[in-house]
């Protein structure tokens, strides 16, 4: 027997990060494409890993729950890695509430059920979520506190209260940060630790679908008018992860990482301010 890691969404920062700390351990790796997860795990079993590929649907509590499931027979879980999601251009509003949000929330809640004492995760968030005004601690509490199958009816989450896909996002970043706090708090019964991490514009397969498309020219301006001037990239991600997922994080839990170039200090108070308002 191992341990094992759980690593949601077969893409380019959840690689990054499962490579820096899934050497020994069994990692299985769920996605709602399998082709993408049999991608990853052919790559990391090519360089010395032990990776299994499954479909998973992040939406669904009980894919959630098989994939748990499947994991716990190699051992116990010790390690949480999610960076499954849609993003604003890719789905519908109910599917960004369904996937990122609702689904983010109940795959906490299960790992965090069955997590290894010592254990840690991380789930990644965006920078979206800080970009949205502050909203009332009621509605925060609301996000990190109602029983997972309660969420989506939530008065600010009705469909009619929800603007656009970018409206959606924010939320269920939102959701995920104040999620985060209070998973914190369960886990921490377990002797297990839980963040999150907040990226800006990373360069991956899909990033580089979206410079190429119709909100191209607005992601190439947020990355130039930001301090850092450059987007970045997955291991940028998990240097933080690793960090945040090895010893030298032992008293960091139930908190957000922002790692965005300094886009959103741009977007209140410098260039992009002017631009987006």
């Amino acid at each position: 027997m191992k341990d094992v890691m759980i690593l949601t969404g077969a893409g380019q920062i959840g690689m990054a990060i499962a490579r820096r700390m899934g050497y020994g351990m069994k990692i299985v790796i769920g996605d709602k494409k399998t082709e993408n997860a049999q991608a990853i795990a052919e790559i990391m079993n090519n360089a010395g890993f032990d990776a299994e590929a499954m479909e998973m649907d992040l939406s669904s509590r009980e894919s959630i729950l098989n994939l748990i499931t499947k994991a716990r027979e190699y051992g116990e879980i010790s390690m949480l890695i999610n960076a499954a999601g849609v993003s604003p251009s890719q789905a519908p509003i109910e599917a960004i509430l369904k996937v990122d949000l609702y689904g983010t929330a109940v795959l906490l809640e299960e790992v965090g059920k069955v997590i290894k004492k010592g254990g840690v995760g991380v789930t990644i968030s965006s920078q979206s979520g800080h970009r949205m005004p502050a909203l009332s601690a009621e509605a925060d509490e609301q996000l990190a506190c109602t029983p997972t199958e309660e969420l989506l009816g939530l008065e600010i989450l009705k469909p009619e209260n929800i603007r656009d896909t970018l409206h959606a996002y924010q939320m269920a970043k939102r959701c995920n940060e104040k999620r985060v706090m209070a998973e914190a708090v369960k886990w921490g019964e377990k002797g297990a630790r839980i963040n999150s991490i907040s990226p800006g514009i990373i360069v991956t397969p899909l990033a580089i679908d979206e410079f190429n498309g119709p909100r191209g020219d607005f992601y190439k301006n947020m990355f130039a008018k930001c301090p850092a001037g450059r987007p970045g990239t997955a291991d940028e991600v998990a240097n933080v992860a690793e960090l945040l997922m090895s010893d030298k994080g032992a008293f960091i839990t139930g908190a957000d990482f922002l790692i965005d170039g300094g886009a959103t200090a741009s977007y209140f108070y410098g260039p992009l301010r002017l631009e987006i308002s």
